[in-house]
């Protein structure tokens, strides 16, 4: 379910390292905006109305023959369009520019060199560093176009023709190493393509709570519920729309953090006062996952007995038409899904069943993660649900190396709420992207008491991320990793080794199954 607002800045995907990242930033400005491939037909892209049109960077070269191109008419239309790296190269050569091999190619920090502050550079200072990653330079731009920037190896950083608003920077304004780069794209958005700054999550939730209102009617939702925020966001959202008509199915597959259960219980029962069906299956998750070790066989076998779970407790409320899901904006990038269907009709989810057949409702497909804590927030989610980190489907399970027992689950929910205590009492729970423990199947030997111990290992495993593709380890404070590691092995009973994870994503993933 999603309304398109008036204000809308489409940037089409050349194969850009942040494509994504474009898209977030014009966000940034609260003006709504929609990665498209670079295929996408121009009467596709008309078709939304876009105020401006952003060219993604990208890796290939513009003169060679199969470098990917655009339809100039694009640069006629009397829509403002910028170019970004490639897609400033593109606009030239499609124009009548020059673009060659540069004889110096250009990578991360480099010194830009304004020469024109009237257009896209208002505002900003004559001296500026910004970051560059191109093989390829402009050499001469096409007529009717200025240079307004240069560095010492490209003769045109930047250029524009005000008078046709056409606009292309060889830097990435979009990447935080460009540190003033977000006035760059608030100068298009605002100055040049007329937007205004309507995208926020109190006009995102008025206009989706009216569109879901409309579209469900009097029939009943239904909403599989697992205490995250997407999904917690989106049952909220339903909620707001249709009241008792929506569902919420909780399965507790055993493998939840310490007290998460009972938190979401309390949240969804007796703040939000939604209709909740809580199943206990920790049991019955347990004995399948007997003997398993292998991660991937964990994954199939949760997933499915999941589905089976959800399933049966599916048939006992009776027909039910619709389905609500937490679907984001990076997951229907990352799948290459198109930007036309919003509410897909029997679409098997997250592997259900082909006999279980809903109407999809799918509020957050086109936010973005940080997009969605600010309308958890808006919708009045306590704030240990709005800004919860990233947690697997599988849980704890994935989080044991090896065998999943009780014994184990009970070591690592104690060493992982420690983690988070200790995380939040240095006030870093936001500024890491994930932070959890990890029970590594090993045993080593320790001195407790002045008496030999053989017990397990805890691995501590916290990261940075803007988007969970890419993670840098956190430099967590020395002082914090002490603590967690003194009362891991204090506390935890049969823990006496803490170790800290420092390998980034990638080569690893934040996981460790």
């Amino acid at each position: 379910m999603h309304q398109r607002p008036e204000d809308i800045i489409v940037v089409l995907d050349f194969g850009a390292q942040y494509g994504q990242l474009i898209a977030r930033r014009v966000r940034e400005c609260r003006v709504y905006s929609e990665l498209l491939p670079c295929d996408t037909p121009l009467d596709k892209v008309l078709e939304l109305r876009p105020k401006g049109i952003i060219l993604s960077g990208g890796q290939a070269s513009v003169y060679d023959p199969n470098a990917p191109k655009y339809d100039p008419k694009i640069f006629e239309l009397g829509i403002p369009v910028l170019g970004i790296c490639y897609g400033m190269q593109l606009m030239a050569h499609l124009l009548g520019g020059k673009v060659a091999p540069a004889e110096k190619a250009e990578y991360g920090r480099t010194e830009l060199r304004v020469l024109d502050d009237s257009d896209l550079f208002a505002g900003l200072n004559p001296q500026l560093i910004c970051w560059m990653s191109h093989s390829d330079v402009v050499l001469e731009p096409p007529k009717g176009f200025k240079v307004t920037a240069r560095t010492n190896n490209a003769p045109v950083a930047a250029m524009s023709d005000p008078q046709r608003k056409l606009f292309g920077v060889l830097f990435h304004p979009e990447v935080s190493h460009t540190p003033w780069g977000i006035e760059i794209i608030r100068n298009f958005v605002y100055n040049w393509c007329g937007c205004k700054p309507t995208w926020t999550p109190r006009n995102f939730v008025e206009a989706t709570v009216e569109a879901i209102r409309e579209r469900v009617k009097n029939e009943r939702v239904l909403c599989a519920l697992s205490g995250g925020v997407d999904s917690t966001t989106t049952a909220a959202l339903v909620h707001r729309a249709v009241g008792d008509q929506l569902t919420c199915i909780f399965v507790n597959h055993g493998f939840l953090r310490k007290g998460e259960p009972e938190r979401v219980i309390h949240t969804f029962r007796e703040l939000l006062n939604v209709n909740l069906v809580y199943v206990d299956a920790s049991e019955r998750f347990l004995r399948r996952l007997k003997g398993v070790t292998d991660p991937e066989e964990k994954r199939k076998i949760i997933g499915e007995e999941f589905v089976r779970v959800f399933e049966e407790e599916a048939r006992k409320l009776g027909h039910i038409r619709f389905l609500a899901q937490g679907t984001l904006y990076p997951d229907v990038i990352e799948s290459g899904t198109r930007h036309a269907a919003r509410i897909k009709t029997h679409h098997n989810v997250g592997g259900l069943p082909p006999d279980m057949k809903f109407e999809l409702i799918e509020p957050l497909r086109y936010l973005f993660k940080d997009e969605v804590r600010e309308v958890a927030e808006e919708l009045g989610l306590p704030p240990e649900i709005a800004w919860r980190h990233p947690f697997p489907g599988p849980g704890l399970a994935i989080r044991i190396l090896g065998e999943v027992t009780p014994e184990r689950l009970d070591t690592l929910r104690e060493a992982d709420a420690i983690v988070m205590e200790e995380i939040r009492r240095a006030g870093l729970y936001r500024q890491v992207w994930q932070a959890f423990a990890v029970l590594l199947p090993l045993r080593s030997t320790g001195v407790k008491g002045d008496r030999r111990t053989y017990g397990y290992t805890i691995a501590i495993r916290a990261v940075t991320s803007e988007d969970g593709m890419t993670a840098d380890w956190a430099r967590l404070p020395h002082e914090v990793l002490d603590r967690i590691a003194n009362r891991i092995c204090n506390e935890v009973e049969g823990v006496n080794r803490v170790v800290y994870d420092i390998t980034s994503k990638p080569p690893a993933t934040i996981e460790w199954e």
